[in-house]
């Protein structure tokens, strides 16, 4: 069984439930928190899922303050950083831990490409700013920017910096990571690609970032639990299961309308509705049809 780290476990990528007026709705962060916490699994608010770079700074504070009152401590609260203004993103970093945040996670500025000594430089900066711990962020389907191995090697050791969130869907890559951070007890590593979580927890990782742990977060925390304690034929069924079940919001969609996705499914479960942020909008009313039909079963045996 492996040791747990400090950072470990499952880290939801929640959605940011809005009204039909685009405004934080607080009562469905707390049912969600609740969701979460009766199944030990941790959110980070304002990822990708979350639709981070469509919610304003005063949004977040509104939406960290609401999940920290729920938790009542129970889990860490992981929250996202998106941006493309270093200034503007430590003052915003700055709101977000006065309103509750435990773990600041940071992806890189991507509207110009960066150099690697470029991006060592934006997560130092960050990091030595930071009041709370910094995670790394990669994810290169939105950023089209890939963090290498010997940066983030040479960031995990500064000592505000406490691990790395890799979404990006590369098996090699992750072999790479845990050969240098596996047995690191000050450095945790997520996989961000949620089809890749059972290889790796056996290759020693740390945690998961699963999307549709928003509305099944307690069969990501079985996956979770048994490939910790070495029962990779429990956890590679788990990983089949939540990979089918993913379909449902993802197939033939784009991954802002498979967000959309999401909360629709989510609505069936009670959750939230399925309102989004500007510029995504909602799914037109056959697709919205479609994905509540094939997903029923789903809610009606796990919801």
């Amino acid at each position: 069984m492996k040791t747990e780290k400090k950072y470990h476990g499952v880290v939801v990528p929640m959605v940011t439930p809005v009204t039909s007026e685009g405004k934080i709705d607080v009562a469905a962060v707390e049912r969600i928190i609740e969701n979460f916490a009766n199944n030990s699994v941790s959110p980070l608010i304002m990822g990708t899922t979350g639709e981070g770079n469509s919610v304003s700074a005063c949004q977040g504070v509104e939406m960290i303050s609401a999940a920290k009152r729920a938790a009542k401590g129970r889990v860490t609260i992981y929250v996202g950083l998106p941006g493309n203004c270093v200034s503007e993103q430590l003052e915003t970093a700055k709101k977000f831990i006065e309103a509750g945040a435990d773990v600041i996670a940071a992806t890189l500025p991507c509207y110009y490409k960066l150099q690697p000594e470029q991006m060592y430089n934006y997560y130092k900066t960050m990091a030595d700013a930071l009041t709370v711990p910094l995670m790394l962020y990669n994810i290169d389907i939105t950023t089209h920017m890939s963090i290498p191995m010997d940066i983030i090697e040479r960031l995990s050791h500064h000592p505000n910096i406490v691990g790395l969130k890799d979404s990006e869907n590369n098996v090699p890559r992750i072999e790479e990571a845990l050969k240098l951070f596996a047995d690191r007890e000050d450095f945790s590593y997520f996989c961000g690609c949620a089809a890749n979580s059972a290889k790796a927890l056996s290759l020693g990782g740390d945690g998961i970032v699963p999307s549709v742990g928003n509305y099944v977060p307690q069969l990501y925390q079985a996956l979770y639990e048994a490939g910790r304690d070495g029962d990779t034929a429990k956890a590679e069924e788990l990983q089949q299961l939540t990979i089918e079940i993913g379909k449902i919001n993802t197939a033939g969609l784009t991954l802002g309308e498979s967000l959309c996705g999401l909360k629709v499914i989510m609505s069936m479960a009670g959750l939230c509705d399925y309102y989004m942020l500007p510029p995504l909008t909602t799914l037109s009313d056959d697709i919205v049809e479609r994905i509540k039909q094939e997903a029923k079963p789903i809610v009606e045996k796990y919801c």
